[in-house]
């Protein structure tokens, strides 16, 4: 019986953290929307309420929930996936972790606006 409980225990915040879906890789199945909002629900409260920020407030946490869901829904749209790739890549697989949709988001748009930019007089 111990064994058992010690099992349950070690699985359960396993089982509890959701995976970062790639919004370009999304199919709008009920089980990717619930995983993306127990990923955006787990980072948020993360960011907020565990680390060095302590702003762990209802409001807080809701308001940035939406500006995440937000800003997945809008990087289901991206139209560059190698530009998109880049920011995931940078700030959710390298040294950086700010793996938040709205920092993917907004980092992305950047990226897409410089792509553009050519170095003038």
């Amino acid at each position: 019986m111990k064994s058992l409980l010690a099992i349950a225990i070690l699985l359960t915040p396993l089982a509890a953290s959701a995976d970062f879906v790639h919004p370009l890789d999304f199919d709008g199945s009920e089980a990717q929307k619930q995983e993306v909002l127990g990923y955006i629900e787990d980072r948020v409260k993360a960011d907020y309420c565990d680390g060095q920020l302590d702003m762990c407030q209802p409001s807080n946490l809701r308001m940035m929930e939406k500006q995440n869901l937000r800003a997945f829904k809008m990087l289901t749209q991206a139209k560059d996936r190698a530009i998109l790739d880049k920011v995931i890549e940078d700030y959710c697989e390298g040294g950086l972790d700010m793996c938040t949709y709205d920092t993917i988001n907004m980092m992305y748009n950047q990226n897409v606006k410089a792509n553009q930019e050519k170095l003038a007089w």
